[in-house]
This record gives structure tokens, sequence and C-alpha cells, in this order.
């Protein structure tokens, strides 16, 4: 099975124990651009008697609050994921094809809004059912619920350390988990506003939806 982007279609230094909501809040207001590595892992539940599997890819991972980001998996399979502002592109280079989808109706509830797309915590919490989890894993932890009855996703939990964007973590209605844990994280990095556009390679197949 081959891995896709599907999930989504300085850290703000905090004193100890300020919870994963405060984190998040913090996070969303005061890291405006950021730059980081990401190694992401799919655990696909059992199926006829199978054992669990573990699907593993890597990449980069750039913002620009709010609205813009740029995911680029480099292993195992080269894809980019690229919001514009207007819309949603996700190229596959094996297939040499690219989808376009509308970015208002592409995101919403999904993480990509809870990390990079919104502009304040006013914003998420119009979509999601916030609220601070258990501190485990040296980290802070903030629970979000998608309101809409008909979303994809069951649970993000997202986990910070010291005011850092640290895991992402996705459970789909299916019980699909991927977990996305981010390296070398740098916040407020200036980046190049080029980094947020994409133009279909030539020959490349676009699908608009």
């Amino acid at each position: 099975m081959k891995l896709i982007a599907t999930f989504f279609i300085a850290g703000c230094a905090l004193s100890a124990g300020a919870g994963g909501l405060e984190s998040l809040e913090s996070f969303v207001k005061t890291v405006k651009t950021a730059r980081t590595d990401f190694t992401q892992v799919v655990t696909l539940p059992p199926k006829d008697g199978q054992a669990v599997r573990n699907k593993t890819s890597s990449g980069t991972f750039e913002f620009s609050r709010p609205g813009r980001f740029r995911f680029v998996y480099k292993k195992p399979f080269e894809q980019t994921l690229v919001a514009d502002g207007q819309t949603l592109w996700l190229y596959d280079v094996d297939l040499n094809q690219v989808t376009a989808r509308a970015q208002a109706q592409a995101l919403g509830s999904t993480p990509a809004a809870l990390i990079a797309s919104a502009a304040d915590i006013k914003a998420l919490q119009a979509d999601f059912a916030l609220a601070n989890d258990a501190d485990s894993e040296g980290l802070e932890w903030v629970r979000a619920n998608p309101k809409a009855k008909d979303s994809s996703l069951q649970l993000v939990r997202v986990g910070f350390r010291s005011g850092q964007l640290a895991v992402l973590e996705i459970t789909d209605s299916f019980g699909q988990r991927s977990s996305l844990r981010f390296n070398a994280f740098t916040a407020n990095a200036p980046l190049d506003a080029a980094a947020f556009q994409f133009k279909p390679p030539a020959g490349a197949d676009v699908i608009r939806q």
C-alpha cells in the first residue's frame, strides 16, 4: 500500500505544566512560519487475521500562517502537498499525477488546520472541540475532536515539548492511526513565498475536484 498525504487533506517557551491547550493557543498565536523535518508512521488495523502493519515515510514541512503550507514526502515515495491559500495541490511523482482541490473545502476540520492554517484559536474552536489531555512522553497534549458529523477523522492529538510542536497523532474513522514526529523545528523562519506556489509539471495528468 502506497503512502500518500491523505491526512492533510521556535516554539514558544512556556512555564512547566501550562497544559496542551495553552501550548496550542500560544503556538497558533506566536508561530507564524516554521520549517521542520518529519517522520510519519501509519498504523493499519489488522485485517483478515493479519498482524498490525506499519508504514513509515519521511520528509519536510513548512508553513506560513494562515493557510499556506508545504509537505514534501521524500521516502519511500515522492509526493508533494501544497496549500497556496486558494488551492490544495497533491503531486504524485511516480504516477506523474496532480490532484487539485479548492482549499476552503478541503481543509476545515483537518490536522493541517490545527497546526498550520488557522489564524487564531477561535478559528480552530469553530471546527474542533479542544481539551487538555494527560501529559505523557514528556509532552503536553491537547485533544481535538472534529465537530463535523461527517468527518473522516475520529481524533487528533497534538503534543508539545516546552511549547514547541513535537508530535501530531491522527486516528481516522476506520481505526487507522498516523503519528508524525517533528525534528529540527525552526519557528518563525524566513521562508521563500515561492515555496507555497505550485505549477503542475509539464506532461502531468491534472485532476480537479
